[in-house]
C-alpha cells in the first residue's frame, strides 16, 4: 500500500437540506468528516461546515474515500435523537459501489464479524472469536466488462464494514487505496457512495429520505 498523502478535494459544499434542527449534505470522496488525528488533517467536512453553520454538531461518520449523504444535527437534542436512531438502527442507508469482477448471484447478504487488524492499523478484518456482529445485504445492478455495480444495505454499521464485507466475496471495490490491489486499485477514487438515507426527523417524528447523485 503506498504511504498515504492527506489531499483534500477544494469544492464547494454540497447542501441538500437544512431546516432548524438537521443539516444534510453530500460529502465529497477525499474530504475527511472530522479532524483527523495526525497534524495536516484538519482539514475536514465538519470544520468547513463551521463557517456557514456554527452550531453544527456530530452524528455520524463516513470514511475519507467514500462521498455521499450524510447527517448533521444542528441542536443538542436533534444530535441525542438522531444518535439514538443509529445505535439502534433505525435509519436506513443505500450504497451504491463498483466492484472488481462479476459478482454473483443477483443478491445476497453477508454476515461475518468484523474487527480492527491491530497490527495493520486501520484495516479491518473478519474475526469469528472477537470481531462485532456486521451484515450487509447486497444486490446486484449489472455487470460492466470486468466489473459489478452494486448496491449495499448495511443493517450494521461496522467501520469499513462494506469494503471487508466485498473484499471477503473476492469482489473488492474499485479503487480502495487499503483492500484493493492491482488492475482494482487503479482508479482516480474509491468507487463508494452513500446514495440515500432514511430517518426519522427529531422535531416532527416524520421519515424522511435524503439521496445525492451518484458520481461515477
Amino acid at each position: 500500500m503506498p504511504p498515504y498523502a492527506y489531499n483534500p478535494p477544494d469544492v464547494p459544499l454540497q447542501i441538500l437540506h437544512h431546516d432548524g434542527a438537521i443539516l444534510i449534505v453530500d460529502k465529497p470522496a477525499g474530504l475527511l468528516s472530522v479532524p483527523g488525528k495526525d497534524p495536516g488533517k484538519e482539514d475536514c467536512l465538519i470544520e468547513r461546515l463551521r463557517g456557514p453553520f456554527p452550531e453544527v454538531l456530530l452524528v455520524h461518520r463516513l470514511d475519507c474515500d467514500t462521498s455521499g449523504v450524510m447527517v448533521f444535527a444542528l441542536t443538542k437534542a436533534a444530535q441525542a435523537h438522531l444518535g439514538q436512531q443509529f445505535e439502534k438502527r433505525q435509519t436506513k442507508k443505500i450504497y451504491l459501489a463498483r466492484l472488481w469482477g462479476l459478482l454473483e448471484p443477483k443478491e445476497g447478504q453477508v454476515d461475518l464479524p468484523l474487527c480492527v487488524d491491530w497490527p495493520n492499523r486501520p484495516r479491518q478484518h473478519v474475526n469469528h472469536e472477537n470481531g462485532k456482529p456486521a451484515i450487509t445485504d447486497w444486490r446486484v445492478q449489472r455487470h460492466d466488462g470486468k466489473t459489478t455495480r452494486v448496491r449495499l444495505m448495511p443493517l450494521t454499521g461496522r467501520s469499513h464494514q462494506l469494503r471487508v464485507h466485498m473484499l471477503s466475496l473476492g469482489h473488492p471495490i474499485l479503487g480502495d487505496p487499503i483492500y484493493a490491489t492491482g488492475e482494482a486499485l487503479d482508479y482516480p477514487r474509491m468507487m463508494l457512495h452513500a446514495e440515500s438515507l432514511r430517518l426519522r426527523h427529531p422535531e416532527t417524528g416524520k421519515s424522511q429520505t435524503f439521496n445525492a447523485p451518484v458520481p461515477f
